[in-house]
């Protein structure tokens, strides 16, 4: 190779690192963070009103259903009333049932829609949510530091445990092809993208039979393909255009195979923590891996982190969506803002350690 190719070579590196450190520059999000991190309360004391959101088709359901039951009656309270999800209704008319019915705590009792869906209806209104994790994911319940293999435990927590106020967030979504709007809650980690994708086609099958590994198998093959060209506006900023395969909202950070993600991210700093990603090989992925794994505090050009409360995406074409592990849609814009300190969940609580998310 002569010197003067490997001259243009070096200098189209030197162009491309420049433009993607620009475009960091000029998506930088004016948010700090200011996590409150207060200690759990104990809820006070006496009889209370349990009421259960429950999935019943998961596997540990009935004996979920007998062993509340039974902590209920042996603290002297009223039977706890079971309101059961269906297929067409996951949860929404339950839990609103649950809150009429004047429920002092609501249990979230299967996977992570279930939890997703209480949540919703419970956000700002100051009825904790107890989780009793039945799902593949669990994605709250770890975030949250719940034995997610522990039924009793996660019961005692959910009935009888320490309390705290934890942030939410909410995506609209908008399809200009099709007409379609939607609104979803979301607790843990949204997404436009790649990730929507593998999670709209993961084998169901697949994740009953070996759990969250599933999604590795459908990552890999939408592991190829081309990005898409996006608008970008973070807190009502003016909007920069990237080339992006995914964008990620993240509430808290904790996913399965207790991979943290995203270690900055907080539960309760009022701010969701964006990655964009953008690798156009092999090398890119590989690098994110890495960084991921290996908790390498150095910027990648193809992984960038970001705080906003309000994130505003728009795509020429529909791109896939999905909230906390479930498929949304696709959409040509979303709109997501996080609700500071919306929803009171029941936590575990050791006397004298603080509790982080």
């Amino acid at each position: 190779m002569s010197d003067w190719i490997l001259y243009v070579i070096l200098a189209g590196g030197l162009v491309f690192a420049a433009t993607s450190w620009w475009g960091v520059r000029r998506l930088r999000a004016k948010h700090s963070r200011s996590a409150v991190r207060e200690e759990p309360y104990q809820p006070s004391g006496g009889v209370q009103k349990v009421a259960v959101v429950l999935n019943p088709i998961k596997a540990k359901a009935e004996d979920a259903r007998r062993s509340i039951r039974e902590a209920c009656l042996a603290a002297g309270w009223e039977e706890p009333r079971f309101f059961l999800t269906t297929a067409e209704d996951p949860g929404h008319t339950q839990s609103h049932a649950a809150i009429k019915a004047g429920a002092d705590v609501v249990l979230a009792c299967g996977g992570d829609g279930t939890v997703r869906v209480v949540a919703q209806a419970l956000a700002h209104t100051g009825i904790p949510m107890g989780l009793i994790p039945l799902g593949t994911g669990n994605l709250l319940a770890r975030n949250i530091d719940l034995d997610v293999n522990n039924l009793h435990a996660s019961i005692q927590t959910a009935l009888f445990g320490h309390q705290r106020f934890i942030d939410t967030a909410r995506m609209a979504i908008e399809n200009d092809r099709t007409g379609l709007a939607t609104e979803h809650a979301f607790l843990v980690i949204a997404g436009m993208g790649l990730d929507a994708e593998v999670v709209g086609d993961t084998n169901d099958d697949l994740k009953k039979a070996v759990g969250w590994l599933a999604y590795t198998e459908a990552g890999v093959r939408h592991l190829p393909g081309r990005r898409k060209r996006v608008s970008i506006s973070m807190d009502d900023e003016p909007e920069q255009t990237r080339k992006i395969r995914s964008v990620l909202f993240a509430n808290c950070g904790l996913i399965p195979g207790g991979i943290d993600f995203i270690p900055q991210a907080m539960i309760d700093d009022g701010v969701l923590d964006v990655v964009v990603m953008s690798p156009r090989s092999a090398i890119g992925w590989l690098s994110m891996y890495a960084k991921v794994m290996f908790k390498h505090k150095r910027n990648l050009p193809v992984m960038n982190f970001y705080r906003s409360a309000k994130l505003v995406i728009q795509s020429p074409e529909p791109m896939a969506t999905q909230v906390d592990g479930d498929p949304a849609g696709e959409a040509t814009k979303v709109t997501v803002q996080v609700q500071p300190r919306s929803l009171l969940v029941r936590v575990h609580h050791v006397p004298g350690v603080e509790t982080e998310s």
